[in-house]
């Protein structure tokens, strides 16, 4: 299976804002099955940016790695889910 090129995040945690090290990533919601439709987000220029399905706050903190977030948490990898089936 190929990685993923675009970082995907989701707020299963309900927290208030997300910090992220990308400017552009996929929003899932919530974690698998109660996830929403996997919406592309783009900052361009701006600094954060809110998912038009969940209303997640997502911020951009470019002392984070590319595909990292914080909360840690927040961030979905479908390899270790389909691992575990």
């Amino acid at each position: 299976m190929a990685d993923k090129a675009v970082p995907h995040f989701h707020n299963q945690d309900g927290v208030p804002v997300i910090q992220v090290g990308s400017k552009e990533f996929m929003c899932i919601g919530a974690l698998p099955p109660f996830d929403h439709p996997h919406v592309f987000l783009d900052m361009g220029a701006d600094h954060e940016i809110i998912c038009q399905y969940c209303s997640t706050l997502y911020r951009y903190s470019p002392g984070l790695k590319a595909g990292t977030a914080e909360p840690a948490s927040s961030v979905w990898d479908d390899r270790a889910r389909l691992a575990a089936e």
